[in-house]
């Protein structure tokens, strides 16, 4: 089990009491900073990337360990000068690529989940991408491997890294004196958040302000200017796996409706939200011209549909962790299955989220390969023994009970 697989069974228990904290005081203030959907979908996004990254479904265009044997210049050991320098050079990088995935136009697709809430919370943070497959930020560690800072340095700070972007996604915590100076905090990332003219496109820094205050895209956040959050072109949905492919989707059906060529090639390229001229007065979309007009997305369920969103998610969090623990023991056909039914459990929910009718259909497909695996297993789910398969067994007959009910007249007519 890698380091970073590792460190989720401590990182995530963490970031859910965080988050509860959050929740209590942000209630004791008077301070509505949650909804159930958006948490929801949050949460589920996490999950997501923790199976996207857990399973190594990514590739490095240029691999670090391979800039590191082909262009090191010395060798160093592992110490605490090399680990605070490849630290540096992780933070540089990320600056770099962050920035890039903002003004790229097929970048963007990379990102977009995490600027996708309306609100700005703990559990946005965990709004991470599965749509990143190609991995392109050894290219600015360019530096650390002509000095030969091992890999195995950013196989353990890496994870670390990421984890510390996690605590600044808040509107409880206001400024902080002379940390403004030099760290990453949360009025600077709710600067970065917004989609005000005076805020958008501003704050890229991961851990370290100062490269934003040297290459000039340093932003204060003003007292007089409150944050308006989310993206421009407003996604419209819970369903984390759409809000993923959602801007790639529009890119590949601009190229396709465009009637000139060189629009069909510029528009990966150009900065994002670039479309082409007659494709915008064909094909236009909802865009906020004002960010304080701004009407958040909202769907309206019953305290019984929330509930079993909420029991649908709990269920997929345990399989995900109870997936990582017995991976190792997994066929790689089973892990594929495995792995599907999990992305089917989370599209489903999600998609009653957003009251779509085809839940049904989804959640019907995710109760038959439910079974299916069961059945190749010997009615025992994935070497887990018999009182997770019974638990298995009840969930997946609950989720048919559930079907039954959304069928039912009164869910019906509230189906889009």
């Amino acid at each position: 089990m890698s380091f970073y697989v590792k460190s989720l069974f401590f990182a995530v228990p963490s970031f859910f009491i965080l988050i509860l904290i959050e929740a209590i005081i942000a209630k004791k203030r008077g301070i509505v900073i949650n909804n159930s959907a958006d948490m929801i979908s949050s949460l589920s996004s996490g999950l997501t990337n923790a199976l996207r990254d857990g399973l190594k479904l990514s590739i490095a265009i240029v691999s670090y360990s391979w800039l590191v044997d082909s262009t090191s210049i010395y060798s160093i050991d592992i110490s605490m000068p090399s680990i605070l320098i490849g630290f540096i050079v992780l933070d540089f990088s990320g600056y770099w690529v962050h920035r890039l995935t903002h003004r790229v136009n097929i970048l963007w697709n990379r990102h977009i989940i995490h600027h996708s809430s309306e609100e700005f919370n703990l559990s946005c943070a965990l709004r991470q991408s599965i749509s990143n497959t190609l991995k392109f930020s050894a290219i600015f560690m360019v530096p650390a491997a002509l000095i030969g800072v091992p890999a195995s340095i950013f196989a353990v700070i890496g994870p670390i890294h990421l984890f510390m972007q996690f605590w600044y996604h808040t509107r409880l915590i206001d400024k902080m004196g002379w940390l403004e100076q030099i760290i990453v905090t949360p009025s600077h990332h709710r600067v970065h958040h917004a989609i005000n003219p005076e805020y958008i496109d501003k704050n890229y820094g991961q851990i370290l302000i100062i490269w934003d205050k040297l290459f000039n895209t340093f932003q204060e956040e003003k007292s007089e200017i409150k944050p308006v959050y989310g993206t421009l072109t407003p996604v419209q949905t819970w369903n984390p796996i759409l809000i993923n492919f959602k801007h790639l989707w529009q890119i590949v059906k601009d190229a396709w409706n465009t009637k000139y060529y060189k629009d069909k090639f510029l528009i990966w390229f150009m900065p994002t939200g670039w479309r082409p001229h007659d494709v915008q007065e064909t094909y236009p979309l909802i865009k906020y011209s004002n960010p304080y007009s701004q009407k958040k997305y909202n769907t309206k369920l019953d305290y019984k549909l929330t509930a079993w969103v909420w029991i649908a998610f709990v269920v997929s969090s345990f399989l995900t962790a109870h997936m990582f623990i017995v991976v190792e023991s997994l066929k790689p056909f089973m892990i594929v299955l495995y792995t599907s039914f999990l992305i089917i459990s989370i599209f489903s929910y999600s998609s009653l989220l957003d009251l779509k009718r085809y839940y049904l259909r989804i959640e019907a497909s995710k109760v038959a390969l439910g079974f299916f695996i069961l059945s190749l297993n010997d009615f025992l789910w994935m070497g887990g023994g018999v009182l997770i398969t019974v638990f298995i067994i009840f969930y997946l007959f609950f989720s048919i009970f559930f079907i039954f009910i959304i069928r039912s007249k009164s869910y019906e007519k509230i189906l889009l």
